[in-house]
């Protein structure tokens, strides 16, 4: 790479820069990652705010929209903001000033919205020009004392005017109402919390800087969320997410049991998951119900209003309602896990990683900032007012004087400076009940003469003159309380201390909607409860066809009785079984299907296609159908003579996609896949060319998937069938009439595995199938 090299145009123009693109690009990355973590993503720790949420209520406050006042339209405001402080989109302005505003994502509101913001459904707010908002009295109280000279203002982005760099925040908002943001290499997740339990930790952190996080936690709960619900979270899981900043909730909805009478009741859900949209939720209840991934779970109703109310109907009366809810909250959104990942910007400028004591203590540190700025300003004003005071003071002592010189000298106002009034403070008459020392050397300042020329002709009256005397004396008794309060930390902690008690009033516990809303409870143990256990059990025919349609008629049916089908289609597999049974399906791939058997349609119409059940291709066959057993084994092998023996529980697919078992090449098929019955010792294979072998099952291995080993060898043609049988009773088979013949002596066929055998009894079948 070539150094830098720095050039400057004959015209003497701009200098040029050149540098290696790699650095180019990597100076220019982090300078944008920087402004995303500080200026977008993360929140300040002080007042718990991003710039944009911070703008939009400097913008508000601007436009006179306070509690009490009046709304304005959304499209103005987000205009403002847009055009005076955040230059960006206006659109994800409305949606942040939106988010402020809905009751169900932000635990203490700070924006008052007037008309459709959204709702727990998920439905987004209306267009701002539809739309109204002012501020709550929680965002008042987050930037209570911007004017006098709280925190630091800065140029906004084109220098035209000024805004604080952060706001004065009496309220600990970065976790009363939480934070989530994506920067570039970091995150931060945080929940709401209660206020009023927020402020009892501050209070005790002040009496005891040095407490532990645990002992904060004697305080907080836990996270409180606007939608309610209950934390099942165990305590020492809690308490070190508090401390290393890292971790995760786990939250639940609120439900009861409602009686129907007569035995029968319904479940409703009460409150819901934070940050879950309802809509969603029914949705997702609703596919359980319609894929019978939770059969005892019979129908679900939204029978919402302003309050959530979601009905669940149990298919039965005797199920357990805690079963149901358990099955409910591992396969949806009833439990749901937040994560907090406490990612903050301390003083502004450093992303950190804090604890829960951390981030109190920067919001304490922050308000005794405020503290004192506020009060060496109450001073500065204290100051002024007092020197004008003085100067009223002197002018009612010596009023004629004041009035001469007003009318009759060319200028007053400097008549007024030079004047001694130290001297002529002496001819105060003996009716004046007080003394008033001259200020200074007895001459007025320009504060003192500019606040005496534009004073009213009606204040000169004797009672005025009590009442600024008054005035004084409490300034004074003021700036002296102000003074102590500035050289003692004690004391301006103790201020600290009452003001968040006057929050804690305001917004605490005893106010409306500041009580706890999510509740805590162990989450108890919840059984896995298998699918069958939770369909009832009743008998079923099994029925599929050769094209592959299939069904399940009710009953046991004689499995002889003539059954319709598609024209142009028949029978294949019939057999009975149980709804709670799971079906096992081979296709010619070699790979394995499963299905449940209470899954599949009635039997009043003529079934619908397995492969709309399953992923089966279309130009894979079905081998073999049939009922799992879960202890059984497996003796499959494909059409170029190769298997091996494999449990039934290895075959079983979890997905659609199947799962493949026997592993085959070019041009080679899945051919036989038998149950293994208990006390078979030998397996019996004929080929294609008629010829069969029989050698002991111990020479077949046993695998859970793979190609297997070769089991009879061919020169023509491949294996027909297959079986496993117990020798002592003979190897038997179906003739071409329907009947059962059974070869006791099988010496002449005897050998060892992969060998070529000899030519079939007399009596076997044409078809060269054992059954």
């Amino acid at each position: 790479m070539a150094d830098q090299d720095d050039t400057q145009d004959a015209g003497g123009g701009e200098r040029q820069v050149s540098e290696p693109l790699a650095r180019a690009i990597g100076s220019r990355y982090l300078q944008y990652a920087l402004s995303t973590i500080m200026h977008r993503a993360l929140p300040d720790a002080r007042d718990g705010l991003k710039p944009v949420h911070r703008r939009i209520l400097y913008a508000m406050r601007e436009l006179r929209l306070a509690s009490n006042g009046g709304f304005r339209k959304s499209a103005k405001i987000s205009g403002d903001v847009m055009g005076n402080y955040h230059p960006h989109g206006d659109a994800a302005i409305y949606d942040a000033m939106a988010r402020l505003a809905q009751d169900f994502v932000i635990r203490y509101p700070l924006v008052d919205g007037q008309g459709n913001f959204g709702n727990i459904d998920g439905d987004n707010p209306a267009a701002s020009r539809y739309t109204e908002a002012r501020m709550t009295a929680v965002a008042e109280a987050l930037m209570e004392g911007l004017d006098e000279n709280a925190v630091d203002f800065r140029p906004n982005y084109d220098g035209t005017l000024e805004e604080p760099e952060v706001l004065p925040a009496a309220v600990p908002n970065l976790l009363a109402n939480g934070s989530s943001g994506i920067a570039v290499g970091m995150a931060t997740n945080i929940p709401p919390h209660n206020l009023d339990e927020l402020v009892a930790a501050c209070l005790h952190l002040i009496k005891a800087p040095d407490a532990r996080d645990e002992t904060l936690l004697t305080y907080i709960q836990g996270p409180d969320f606007p939608t309610g619900g209950v934390i099942v979270e165990p305590k020492e899981s809690m308490a070190e997410t508090y401390r290393t900043g890292r971790g995760a909730f786990r939250l639940r909805a609120r439900w009861v049991v409602e009686d129907l009478g007569r035995g029968t009741w319904q479940i409703v859900v009460t409150e819901i998951p934070y940050q879950v949209q309802k809509s969603k939720l029914i949705e997702r209840l609703a596919e359980l119900i319609q894929l019978k991934k939770v059969p005892i779970l019979a129908d679900v109703r939204d029978e919402s209003a302003d309050d959530i109310r979601i009905v669940l109907e149990p298919r039965s009366k005797n199920v357990d309602p805690e079963v149901l809810m358990g099955t409910l909250f591992r396969n949806s959104d009833l439990e749901t896990r937040f994560s907090l990942n406490m990612n903050v910007l301390i003083d502004g400028r450093t992303p950190k990683v804090c604890s829960l004591k951390e981030v109190l203590r920067a919001f304490l540190d922050h308000r005794r900032e405020v503290l004192i700025r506020r009060s060496r300003h109450r001073m500065d004003k204290i100051d002024h007012r007092l020197e004008v005071l003085e100067g009223f003071i002197i002018a009612f002592l010596n009023l004629d004087r004041v009035i001469d010189i007003i009318r009759y000298d060319d200028d007053p106002k400097a008549a007024l400076m030079r004047e001694d009034w130290g001297r002529a403070f002496v001819r105060a008459t003996s009716e004046k009940d007080y003394v008033t020392p001259p200020p200074g050397d007895g001459e007025l300042t320009e504060v003192q003469a500019d606040a005496i020329l534009n004073m009213r002709l009606r204040s000169l009256r004797r009672l005025e003159e009590m009442e600024l005397i008054r005035e004084r004396d409490a300034l004074m008794a003021e700036r002296a309380g102000l003074e102590d309060l500035l050289a003692e930390d004690a004391l301006q902690w103790a201020r600290i201390a009452e003001e968040l008690r006057e929050v804690r009033g305001k917004f605490g516990a005893k106010a409306p909607g500041g009580a706890r809303r999510t509740s805590f409870a162990e989450a108890g143990e919840i059984e896995e409860v298998p699918i069958e256990a939770m369909i009832e059990r009743e008998p079923i025919t099994v029925v599929c066809s050769k094209m592959g349609w299939i069904r399940a008629m009710k009953g046991h049916i004689d499995l002889s009785t003539e059954l319709k089908f598609r024209d142009g289609d028949e029978g294949r597999f019939l057999f009975h079984a149980e709804t709670t049974d799971k079906l096992l399906i081979l296709s010619s791939a070699g790979r394995f299907y499963t299905l449940s058997a209470a899954n599949l349609p009635g039997g009043r119409g003529l079934g619908e296609p397995l492969r709309l059940m399953v992923d089966l291709p279309n130009e894979a066959e079905i081998v073999d159908l049939f009922v799992h057993r879960p202890e059984g084994k497996l003796l499959l092998a494909s059409s170029a003579g190769d298997g091996f023996l494999v449990p039934e529980a290895e075959v079983v697919a979890q997905t659609r996609a199947g799962k493949q078992v026997l592993n085959l090449g070019d041009g080679v098929t899945a051919r036989v896949c038998r149950p293994v019955a208990a006390g078979d010792d030998a397996i019996a294979v004929v080929g294609d060319n008629r010829k069969l072998l029989v050698f002991a099952m111990d020479e077949l291995p046993e695998m859970a998937r793979g190609k297997g080993v070769r089991l009879q060898k061919y020169k023509d043609g491949g294996m027909s069938d297959a079986r496993s049988f117990r020798k002592a009773d003979g190897l038997s088979w179906l003739d071409p009439a329907g009947r059962t013949r059974t070869e006791p002596d099988l010496t002449e066929w005897d050998g060892k595995r992969a060998s070529a055998g000899r030519m079939a009894p007399r009596g076997f079948p044409r078809d060269n199938r054992f059954t």
